[in-house]
């Protein structure tokens, strides 16, 4: 009986050491478990992809040198844009990268409007086409938008001299009358038709024609020279067709009036405002009973350029098809953002035409 006992006492201690051996293994399973499932240690590391960010290229837009994400490499689309009293507030001016204001007849001047970086829905009113006009279209290698011509226009229009949509051929169709206003001042086109009219003249729809135009790196670049806040350009004595450009030092751009009224988008109620305003001056010669003009935009001539809340005397040269203001012969760089063109008869001058305040 005593050698059962002692027999089944060495079974249960042999039993006894196997249940403690597994136990600690268990454990130490276990804790290898919990070890591996511990948070290592973070190491902070330079964020590659926000390095690249910043450094990532932006885009320049041709007629502006504001700077983008994405590369815009729409065809340029030049607009006549009306600009008798009846006609204001005109519609798509704030989107417009330059405005040049021109001499038409009776001393009434009109817009050339070019869009490039940007089409606004609406665009008007459109006006008639005028040669010089089409001259500075084809340049500039822009599609052409226009409501009705002058005989030397229409000549040129008829042979297809430009890529060109004109509202005498699709009113009511691409063109819409506004019951706002009385013809001639009521002729609108939208970005939707003015790319169908692209496509239905066959014209090309990419940009096909770099402009000559260079820009500072920013504002605080321009050069400062003679202190100009406030200036007045006057084709007449007429007070609806004198401008005056006050400069706003806090976004470096100019705002333009017109008889005490800031110009403004109709379509946005937004001030046109505009980073540099260049006048040039230039031949005009009157050509007709009608008093229309012949307007020289190749010889080039005296300038002055404002930008930064200061001004200039340059000159300008017609560069490849392109109005450029220079100095020394290179093209001087424009503050990066709109620019307004106003071609002055040499006949009127920059001596009379121009005056600016400090």
């Amino acid at each position: 009986m005593e050698g059962k006992n002692r027999g089944w006492l060495v079974g249960l201690a042999i039993v006894l050491l196997l249940l403690s051996a597994c136990s600690k293994n268990e454990k130490t399973d276990a804790e290898e478990v919990d070890h591996t499932q511990e948070k290592p240690e973070i190491i902070e590391v330079e964020d590659e992809q926000e390095g690249m960010d910043d450094e990532r290229a932006l885009f320049p837009t041709l007629f502006t040198g504001v700077k983008g994400e994405t590369e815009v490499g729409d065809r340029a689309v030049l607009a006549t844009i009306n600009n008798h009293p009846q006609a204001r507030p005109q519609s798509g001016l704030s989107a417009a990268d330059i405005v040049y204001e021109f001499v038409a007849e009776g001393n009434v001047t009109r817009f050339l409007a070019l869009f490039q970086s940007e089409l606004p829905e609406l665009i008007g009113p459109v006006r008639s086409a005028r040669d010089y006009f089409i001259e500075l279209a084809k340049g500039m290698d822009a599609f052409y938008v226009a409501h009705g011509y002058s005989p030397d226009a229409k000549a040129l229009l008829d042979k297809r001299y430009v890529d060109h949509v004109n509202g005498m051929q699709y009113d009511g169709i691409l063109f819409k009358r506004s019951v706002e206003r009385k013809a001639p001042h009521n002729s609108y086109i939208s970005n939707e038709n003015v790319r169908k009219a692209i496509e239905m003249t066959k014209s090309q729809a990419v940009v096909t024609k770099i402009p000559p135009f260079t820009f500072h790196e920013s504002l605080e670049d321009a050069k400062i020279e003679d202190i100009a806040s406030m200036l007045v350009v006057r084709f007449s004595n007429n007070k609806e067709f004198i401008s005056t450009f006050a400069y706003n030092p806090d976004n470096g751009t100019y705002q333009r009036m017109v008889n005490d009224v800031l110009t403004v988008d109709k379509e946005n109620n937004l001030p046109v405002e505009v980073a540099n305003v260049v006048v040039i001056e230039t031949a005009h010669r009157t050509i007709d009973n009608e008093g229309r003009q012949a307007v020289d935009i190749e010889s080039g001539g005296k300038a002055m350029l404002f930008q930064a809340g200061a001004v200039k005397e340059i000159e300008w040269k017609n560069i490849d098809g392109f109005i450029v203001p220079v100095e020394d012969g290179v093209p001087v760089k424009l503050v990066p953002g709109k620019t307004w063109f106003h071609v002055i008869p040499t006949s009127l001058g920059l001596a009379k035409s121009v005056s600016y305040t400090p």
